[in-house]
């Protein structure tokens, strides 16, 4: 059994994102990828424990499908809740967008019945430390992963800025180890109101002007190019209404036109890779 979790462990941990290649999986790994999701979905739940961090209360759910143990972040958030904007499916919904954007940085999302009720459960990554945590720690970027580490910053830029995810805060940004970038927290992401769909969130014209997405790679901006309505219902289901897909699609124009204006500020070779 040890060696079996050690083995699951090490492919969480590889899971995440490679910096080599800029948020993208070999082949070897999207395909073990579906194993987990199967997992989470399927495996005998043995315990869940309350988290104590995040306003939605999550739970950490302990699983064991077989001689394979593992576990994963449960949430069951769902509409308004105390004023704030909350979905479980939003969660889902933001793990297939990040498959199908090829971005790689979103650990495996699956809806999960907990006491009889629906939610969503995320895979536990044994993330060493986040964004808040390393500022107030004052701990520096290994200068060896400076470059990917901006590169990384302007991606999850952009994403959050075609998803609206409106709660991207320093907490929930995660670094493994070896400084890697992981993207968790997206019950508040899919924002489908006029203030979310009038301009980005991150950007020259968005509401964080300080916050840009410098250089993104061109395979990440020729998928959003390729994004429809049909294309994204068939990724996240029914997990996101009609209006969210619409409101996805508007962003697409907004942050599509920033792209084109820095290429043609900076020059193509500046601003993608």
């Amino acid at each position: 059994m040890i060696k079996r979790l050690i083995a699951f462990f090490t492919f969480v941990i590889i899971l995440g994102f490679s910096f080599q290649s800029i948020a993208q999986l070999t082949q070897e790994e999207l395909a073990e990828r579906g194993k987990w999701e199967k997992f989470l979905r399927t495996a005998k739940i043995i315990k869940g424990v309350d988290i104590g961090e995040g306003i939605t209360k999550p739970k950490r759910l302990f699983f064991k499908k077989g001689d394979i143990e593992g576990s994963g972040v449960w949430k069951r958030p769902s509409g308004i809740d105390a004023g704030v904007f909350d979905k479980w499916e939003c969660e889902i919904a933001a793990y297939e967008m990040d498959k199908l954007l090829g971005l790689n940085m979103v650990p495996p999302t699956v809806e999960r019945r907990y006491r009889g009720r629906k939610g969503s459960v995320q895979l536990w990554f044994p993330l060493e430390i986040s964004e808040l945590e390393r500022l107030k720690q004052d701990i520096p970027i290994p200068p060896d992963k400076l470059e990917s580490y901006e590169k990384a910053i302007y991606l999850h830029r952009a994403f959050d800025s075609l998803i609206a995810n409106s709660d991207r805060t320093l907490q929930n940004i995660r670094y493994t180890k070896d400084w890697r970038l992981i993207l968790i927290d997206h019950s508040r992401a899919f924002r489908s109101s006029r203030f979310y769909t009038d301009k980005l969130i991150y950007g020259k014209y968005g509401s964080r002007k300080d916050k840009c997405f410098e250089k993104l790679p061109r395979a990440f901006v020729e998928k959003i190019k390729s994004l429809d309505f049909k294309k994204i219902r068939k990724a996240v289901d029914f997990y996101l209404t009609y209006s969210e897909i619409e409101a996805i699609l508007i962003r697409k124009k907004f942050l599509l036109k920033e792209i084109n204006e820095m290429i043609k500020e900076k020059g193509e070779d500046q601003v993608l890779y």
